[in-house]
Order: C-alpha cells, then structure tokens, then sequence
C-alpha cells in the first residue's frame, strides 16, 4: 500500500486542481499561514526597531516560527487521521496537497488578461494583471501586458506547482506545507525596500535556496513540454542555456527563459515597480510581437510541463518505494 500512497496522493492533489481550482475561503491553508505573517508584521511595525541586526533577527524568528508551526501542525493533524485509518489520513493528505498546487489558479487569472484584451478592455487587463505581478500594470501597452502575464505564468510554474510536488513526494503534506509557508513568507517581506530589506532577507534568500532545484527541474520539464505541445524544443533549450541567468533571481530566469524561446518571444527588460524603472536584461528573441494568443500559448505549456512532473515524480516515487521495500528483505 504504501508503495503507491505518494502517487496516489500526488494524482489526486493534481486533479482537484485541475477541475475545482484554488477554493476562495477564510480557512485556506495558505491564507491561514498569510494571517499568521501579517500578525508577524504587525508586531514588527508597531515595535519601530531602527537596528539593522535587530530588524534581521526579527525576520529570522518570524520566519522559522511560521514555517515550524505550519510543518509541525500538518504533520500532528496528518499522523492522527492516519491513526484513526489509513484511508482517511490518505483522503486528508491528498486534499491539503490540493490546496498547495495552483496551475488552475494561475491559469483563471492569467486567461482573465487574455479575455480583457480580447474583448478590447485594455484598462480591465491592466488592472487584471495587477493582481498577479508586483510591476506597475497602468501605462502598459497591449505588448507590455501579454509579456508581463507569460512571464508570471512562466515564473510561477516552478514554485506554484512542480516545486510543491516535488517537496511532497520528498516529505509529504507536511513538507509540501512548509515549503509553501517559506513561498508565502517571500511574497509578503521578501522586499528589497525600507521597510523589509533586513525584516524580509532570511525568508528571501531561503524561498531562494527552496527553489534552487526545483525552477531548473521546472525549467526542463518545460523544454519536454514544449515537445509534447508541438513548440519549438531546440529554440528552448537554446534560450534557456543562453539567457537563464538574465535575471535578478537566481531561479526566476530558468522558466522564463525556456517559455521565451519555446513561444520565439522577448521577455524581460525595463520595468517600472512602485513608480521606479527598474533596469532588467532581455530574455529570449525578439521573433514575434506579442499577442493574446501567446497567453493561451504559455498557460498550454505551462500544463504540458506540470503533468510530466506528475508522471514522472509518481513513477519516481513507486521506484523508491519498491527499492526500499527490497532493501528490507
């Protein structure tokens, strides 16, 4: 039994995803652990420290207080329905891992983009795309806004839904919810600002090294997906060794680079972020001009690359397993 409870899980997680979406609710995992930052936050405004250091130390005990708490409570709730029964822990299990996987989510919203400029609303998808990306969205163009929507489809494959997978094949729920909790800290404090850069730079460089591996895991499973979608694979992977690091994040660049050649695109460059240009390298070639279309494009590729991470990670996983259960023979 065991020998297929990850694959089990893991399937299961995926297509809840795939045909519910990310559920919209006060008791979301993931808004839970939002809730305990900000209380974080609060406590760490209204305490007013001025000391670099201190601000630091701060940051660091919020952020392993968070990421402790949300490992530890999902592995007691997880270990007491298994107790109870096997099927039940199993049927828990896989639902928490429904709510750590986003590629729905990340495709409502991104498509949302693409309805607003298809209809002709460029103000609605200037103000759609905010909700998704931390850039200024409010004098974009039509070719600014289809670049900036595939470019967050491309950047949040990896730690919306192949990263998560793969801590849950190496550690279950309760790594899965960990890692998510490192993901959340990032995108709250992880600024590079007054107010954050020291408070947010343990969780910043930690959501970095969570994702070290998996954005390049994530970065080849796009170039095998650009295979099985009919894109071009070698122009990805060309990219993707050329332009990988044409990025401020270490890990953000790998997936951005592969969807940009894949769809014969140029994405990065200069952006403005909280009114302040921002001065980014390019990432691909300039074959096309940006259209609608390619969001569909990216969001195809963006689940081409997420199922061969299932299959592969599940097929990985019953390997162990058997391997495992041959060592104790």
């Amino acid at each position: 039994m065991e020998t297929i409870r990850t694959p089990c899980i893991i399937f299961v997680a995926f297509i809840l995803d795939c045909t519910i979406g990310d559920p919209q609710n006060r008791f979301h995992p993931i808004r839970i652990i939002g809730s305990c930052i900000s209380f974080g936050v609060t406590v760490y405004k209204k305490a007013r420290i001025k000391k670099t250091i201190i601000q630091f130390v701060m940051g660091v005990v919020l952020t392993l207080i968070i990421v402790g708490f949300s490992y530890s409570v999902t592995r007691l709730v997880t270990w007491g329905f298994y107790r109870l029964n096997y099927w039940a822990g199993l049927t828990l299990e896989a639902v928490i891992c429904y709510f750590l996987i986003a590629a729905r989510a990340l495709k409502d919203e991104s498509m949302k983009v693409y309805r607003s400029l298809y209809a002709g609303n460029i103000e609605d998808a200037r103000k759609n795309l905010s909700f998704i990306v931390g850039r200024d969205t409010q004098n974009l163009n039509l070719s600014g806004i289809v670049k900036a929507a595939v470019e967050t489809v491309a950047e949040n494959l990896s730690d919306g839904v192949i990263a998560p997978l793969i801590f849950i094949c190496i550690g279950g729920s309760p790594l899965g919810m960990a890692y998510k909790a490192i993901n959340t800290l990032d995108s709250m404090i992880g600024y590079k600002n007054d107010e954050f850069e020291y408070f947010g730079k343990f969780a910043a460089r930690l959501d970095d090294a969570a994702n070290f591996i998996p954005s390049r895991i994530s970065a080849l499973l796009m170039i095998v997906g650009s295979v099985f979608t009919g894109m071009d694979a070698k122009r990805a992977a060309r990219i993707f060794i050329r332009d990988r690091y044409n990025h401020k994040s270490p890990n953000s660049g790998q997936t951005e680079s592969v969807c940009a050649g894949a769809l014969g695109l140029c994405l990065g460059g200069d952006s403005y972020y909280h009114g302040v240009l921002v001065h980014k390298p390019d990432i691909g070639d300039c074959l096309h001009e940006p259209v609608p279309e390619h969001i569909i494009v990216a969001n195809r590729l963006m689940y081409a690359a997420a199922v061969s991470a299932v299959i592969l990670l599940a097929a990985g996983s019953i390997i162990l397993a058997v391997l495992r259960g041959h060592s104790h023979v």
